[in-house]
């Protein structure tokens, strides 16, 4: 897991469970597969848990979107992630 300063400020200040953690967990998980996907090309099965992970951060963001803009946005910057643009 790839240690960031970030991570301790949300787990003193929220719970586990709290979204920017999910958020969190979920970018480190699709760096890694990333990288191993980068070596390994025809990895079929690592390739759609990469996928439904995305999915999954893709939700939560969108929820977090919806419910607080600022949260959102501040999380984007932390974890350097481009903001997906609305149908």
């Amino acid at each position: 897991m790839v240690k960031n300063p970030f991570i301790s400020v949300i787990s003193q200040e929220e719970n586990k469970g709290s979204v920017e953690f999910q958020v969190f967990g979920f970018t480190n998980k699709i760096r890694k597969l990333t990288s191993h996907l980068q070596l390994h090309k025809k990895d079929y099965l690592s390739q759609r848990g990469l996928r439904k992970i995305l999915g999954k951060r893709q939700r939560l963001l969108a929820y977090l979107s919806k419910k607080n803009r600022v949260r959102y946005k501040e999380l984007i910057d932390q974890l350097d992630i481009q903001e997906r643009k609305t149908r």
